[in-house]
């Protein structure tokens, strides 16, 4: 599944920047507990947040679905 897929691919980034859940959470402006359901792959995420995901990495849309 992409969810699932997409999740994984957050997880590692967020990891690489050493920031918990919580503080990235913070810093793009959502809540903890909707950011780890997404990266559980729970949650379908809407663009938007998909774009704050993205501009919290510092990288394009197209960047953070590379390799999925």
């Amino acid at each position: 599944m992409i969810q699932v897929a997409f999740g994984k691919r957050i997880k590692e980034l967020r990891k690489q920047t050493g920031l918990s859940q919580e503080k990235f959470a913070l810093k793009i402006g959502m809540d903890r507990t909707y950011y780890a359901s997404i990266e559980s792959g729970k949650r379908n995420v809407s663009l938007k947040n998909i774009e704050k995901i993205a501009d919290g990495f510092e990288i394009s849309i197209s960047q953070l679905f590379t390799d999925l």
